[in-house]
């Protein structure tokens, strides 16, 4: 077998491992996920003040809400038709801040699932805030999936105050506590446009080596 045909051997055996993966795992690849904070709970209870946010632009699509917009960083894939039970992989991640009492910020939010959080009603799916304040800031209980398919994901949540969230309170009483809602909607590539992609890219590598 030449080099021309162990090339092409190999980018079938790319492809077709490409088409099979991607036939069991979605990848979400854009998108946003709107947040809708209960404000008088949150002020009443935890005495926390919304006063302001930042880099919020994403596509709102809950009354009331922000939005913020997942980032070119995320990995999260999930197996379509397998939803909200798993496997799960990678996370969502945002960009955007809110801003409590004027000197608490949270934001730049990673959607994760650890199945160890799935207990007493939790989904194992948190909310992290990866700026000013670093923690676990939300739980989350699953409220409705509308798709969960190789082109789309469309899913609502409660948010639910984490233990982590609680004790940087002070308040351990707020654990569990329902404090908002969220809906996150992502894109997810056709299966069909990433084996095209994969081949494209092979096809550019294979043309430079003959040069």
């Amino acid at each position: 077998m030449n080099l021309c045909m162990k090339n092409l051997a190999f980018v079938c055996s790319l492809v077709a491992s490409s088409a099979v993966a991607t036939a069991q795992d979605s990848a979400v690849i854009g998108g946003s996920t709107s947040v809708a904070l209960d404000t008088d709970l949150l002020e009443t209870a935890a005495g926390l003040t919304l006063t302001g946010a930042a880099g919020t632009d994403g596509l709102v699509t809950l009354p009331g809400a922000v939005a913020f917009p997942i980032t070119g960083g995320t990995d999260f894939a999930y197996t379509a038709g397998d939803f909200p039970g798993g496997p799960f992989s990678g996370a969502i991640t945002h960009t955007g801040t809110v801003t409590f009492n004027t000197d608490t910020t949270v934001g730049d939010f990673t959607i994760g699932f650890d199945a160890s959080r799935a207990t007493d009603g939790r989904s194992g799916f948190f909310v992290e805030s990866t700026t000013g304040l670093e923690a676990i800031v939300f739980d989350t209980a699953v409220t409705g999936l509308a798709s969960a398919s190789e082109f789309k994901l469309d899913l609502s949540v409660d948010l639910l105050v984490s233990p982590e969230f609680a004790g940087v309170l002070g308040d351990n009483s707020l654990i569990g506590a329902d404090v908002g809602d969220a809906r996150i909607l992502a894109a997810v590539p056709e299966p069909t446009s990433i084996a095209a992609a994969l081949v494209a890219a092979l096809g550019v590598a294979g043309a430079r080596r003959r040069r």
